[in-house]
């Protein structure tokens, strides 16, 4: 679903969204690993695998000024999901637990590495061909910056620890092998 969202959006034909069933929107209680900084989760019908990490700190800003302790956000997660039902192999999301600014887009900088992510209500992710070079930097990164605004103004950025991470995705990808 993610390729036809993209297709759309590039094409700048996306209208209306369709629905995001098939993204992890809850942490399940199927958490069967975890490594460090991150969990490991697992669905069995149907079959999906993913990882995730919360942010080690966070920032928000907003006209200049620090908001942070101001500011109030839901869940706020980094993932990389697997679905070999549908070739899905390390799809990486982010949910900053509000809503993006319409037309705006999430920044992940990870050492000398910056990815761009497009957003759809309050999830974000890279163009589909750069899955796999956005995992790769988050397995020899250190850590990952993650700079989203929100539908409010205000600009976030949420500091995400990579210990752990190849561990993670190793065990969530011999976990959803077909």
């Amino acid at each position: 679903m993610r390729q036809a969202i993209w297709t759309a959006i590039a094409a700048g034909a996306l209208v209306g969204v369709p629905a995001l069933a098939d993204i992890p929107t809850e942490i399940s209680d199927n958490r069967v690993a975890v490594e460090t900084a991150w969990s490991v989760f697992v669905e069995d019908d149907p079959k999906e695998c993913w990882v995730v990490s919360a942010p080690q700190s966070w920032t928000a800003r907003r006209g200049g000024s620090d908001v942070t302790s101001q500011v109030t956000r839901g869940e706020i997660g980094l993932f990389v999901t697997f679905r070999p039902a549908t070739g899905v192999a390390g799809e990486v999301s982010f949910t900053g637990g509000y809503p993006f600014r319409e037309n705006s887009t999430v920044t992940v900088e990870i050492g000398d590495d910056s990815y761009t992510l497009f957003v759809i209500e309050d999830w974000a992710w890279p163009a589909p061909e750069e899955d796999a070079s956005l995992v790769e930097s988050l397995k020899a990164g250190v850590d990952a910056v993650v700079t989203g605004i929100s539908s409010r103004g205000t600009t976030t950025r949420d500091t995400f620890s990579l210990i752990g991470i190849t561990a993670a995705l190793d065990q969530a990808a011999s976990r959803c092998t077909e």
